[in-house]
């Protein structure tokens, strides 16, 4: 009997292994080929946005009182005199699609890049008050100081330099947690707030209206001068954001495991979040703290592309979202509205719905 028991148990151990290995192939061959289907509908997916954001710019260039033709837009952009089209579209509709572009380009990277850092689909920058103290320094420099445009970007981008680097340190304390840093990002926009509310009530009756229409998000006024800025700003930092793709990625999966699998953590996490806001005090300066943008981009982007990563995804949501909704805004409702009442309308149902969302999840 004993003898037969350890003659079962030896085949039973020769065995295993011939058992184990097609198993493991099978996994390891599925694990393969949901990675290639990701990555496929990854490809898929930003080639659709890159067209469809292509198509809202032309569109943006062609459509306004007169409907120019491609081939006249074309003549303008190759710098070619066209009767009323050069003019029109030229200084006018050029660079107002131009500044809409890229500053969608950059909220929707920014918001993208501070809502993975932390896990955290709250954690956009117009929410944690990095906007807001880009806002406050705009309305300073415009209603009291009388800054011009250039002067008032080079205050936003200091203000929101110090507003960020004030929440990482007050956040700071025995390691670095995403919800902290949230709750007083959202106080610290609170504060700005009223700082706004502050000056504008010191304004003087003709720099209302201007500092108004700025804070509520707006192309109207967009010059090739207003747009320079953004347009040197974009062309830096957001290649040196995706070279730090992965890296992000990564991230998302805590500091631990990200460093274990070869992540400068330090490096990544500061050289992202020092592109992300300057990429958002340059295009507030440029159009005004345009609402919901950098908060919706990145949710849009993780449902469209579950897994996958989300850095030019958000980008380009964040365009489409400003092109559209300008669209909108100026041509669809009978009256012109700001870009930024348009967003502002998508945005606030979506921010109660997830608000209703992680109070259920906490019960």
């Amino acid at each position: 009997m004993t003898l037969r028991t350890h003659q079962a148990g030896a085949v039973e151990q020769a065995g295993r292994p011939e058992s184990t290995a097609p198993a493991l192939s099978e996994s390891a061959s599925e694990i393969r080929s949901a990675r290639r289907s990701r990555q496929r509908r990854s490809t898929l997916m930003t080639a659709v946005l890159v067209l469809l954001v292509a198509a809202v710019y032309v569109v943006s260039l062609m459509w306004g009182e007169i409907v120019y033709s491609p081939s006249e837009i074309l003549r303008v952009i190759g710098g070619e005199q066209v009767p009323g089209a050069s003019y029109s579209v030229g200084e006018l509709r050029l660079p107002r699609a131009t500044m809409g572009l890229l500053a969608g380009l950059a909220f929707g990277a920014a918001g993208a890049t501070f809502q993975t850092m932390l896990r955290n689909q709250l954690a956009s920058p117009d929410i944690i008050g990095i906007s807001a103290g880009a806002s406050a320094a705009g309305v300073i420099g415009i209603v009291i100081f009388g800054m011009s445009q250039s002067q008032v970007s080079v205050l936003a981008l200091i203000a929101s330099l110090l507003v960020a680097l004030a929440i990482y340190l007050l956040s700071y304390r025995d390691g670095f947690v995403g919800t902290r840093l949230i709750l007083i990002g959202i106080g610290v926009a609170a504060m700005l707030h009223s700082v706004v509310t502050y000056a504008l009530s010191q304004a003087n009756t003709w720099d209302l209206p201007s500092a108004t229409r700025w804070l509520t998000g707006s192309l109207n006024g967009a010059t090739w001068e207003r747009t320079l800025p953004l347009v040197v700003t974009a062309c830096l930092l957001l290649p040196v954001m995706l070279s730090f793709g992965r890296s992000l990625d990564l991230l998302r999966l805590g500091d631990e495991s990200a460093a274990a699998l070869g992540v400068r953590v330090t490096l990544a996490r500061v050289s992202l979040i020092v592109c992300s806001v300057i990429l958002i005090a340059v295009a507030t300066a440029a159009c005004g703290p345009v609402a919901f943008v950098a908060f919706l981009s990145g949710p849009i982007a993780a449902r469209l592309i579950p897994g996958g990563s989300l850095l030019i995804p958000s980008a380009l949501i964040g365009a489409l979202i400003i092109l559209t909704s300008d669209l909108v805004g100026q041509y669809a409702l009978g009256t012109r509205y700001p870009v930024g009442v348009i967003t502002g309308a998508l945005g606030a149902p979506f921010l109660i719905h997830l608000l209703i969302r992680s109070n259920r999840s906490t019960l």
